[in-house]
């Protein structure tokens, strides 16, 4: 598996692939590259309907020279901790942004989000998210008033007069939660609709069954929700062969 960025001709090939209609693992496949690699590289980039090979290859390039320009002269990147390979956190780090990306959550909300979720605190000052995301204070500012106001992280005092910023460890299931809320009313507008256009009529039943289907999906996703819950606060059990079934 060839390892470093992309070059020209693997992007070419990449927006060959995607003009034939081809998935990202396919894509990933011919050029020997993880699919994570093929997937941050479109989405990074205008997405499978508008990426551009040229246009893909000098974008990454002002990135490469901005980045050589914002690190601290004589500054070294910090050992990796428990061992860990930093290149390979570095890929994971912007997988986990892309997916959240595509899931609409803003770029630098993403990359904050992600930041707090792979430290091993679980919690970062303002100056500790502008080192490692190397983007400007009002950036991290600006990243973490909007994830504080959707109850994505929360403040924490530190030391002095030094905040932190921390992710909840319950926010997948209000996630969830409010998942199923949107749901719901995504059901009662489509009932509302059979009303509008007469009961037993092709489109009315066509707007019931997917009320129904919702309804059933809302209540399924907040029952697992619940009976799920704890296991966010609970250290998995591991074996050997890794994560061992719950009793």
């Amino acid at each position: 598996m060839p390892g470093g960025r992309l070059t020209l001709q693997e992007r070419q090939q990449i927006a060959h692939g995607l003009g034939d209609g081809l998935a990202y693992a396919e894509i990933a496949r011919s050029l020997g590259r993880p699919t994570s690699t093929i997937t941050r590289e479109v989405m990074r980039n205008g997405g499978p309907t508008a990426y551009r090979a040229d246009l893909a290859h000098r974008a990454t390039e002002r990135r490469t020279h901005r980045r050589r320009q914002a690190a601290p002269r004589g500054a070294q990147a910090p050992a990796p901790d428990h061992g860990r390979d930093a290149e390979a956190v570095r890929e994971y780090e912007e997988m986990f942004t892309t997916l959240l990306m595509q899931q609409g959550l803003p770029k630098m909300m993403s990359r904050v989000l992600t930041c707090l979720y792979t430290t091993d605190a679980g919690s970062l000052t303002a100056s500790e998210l502008v080192r490692h995301l190397q983007v400007s204070p009002a950036s991290v500012s600006k990243a973490v008033a909007f994830l504080e106001s959707q109850g994505l992280i929360r403040r924490e005092r530190g030391e002095g007069r030094r905040e932190r910023y921390a992710v909840d460890d319950d926010v997948f299931y209000q996630s969830m939660i409010a998942a199923a809320r949107s749901n719901a009313q995504l059901a009662a507008a489509a009932r509302q609709g059979v009303g509008v256009l007469g009961p037993d009529t092709p489109a009315a039943i066509r707007l019931e069954n997917i009320a129904r289907f919702v309804d059933f999906v809302a209540e399924s996703l907040i029952r697992a929700a619940e009976q799920a819950r704890e296991v966010l606060h609970s250290k998995p059990e591991t074996t050997s062969g890794g994560i061992g079934p719950r009793e």
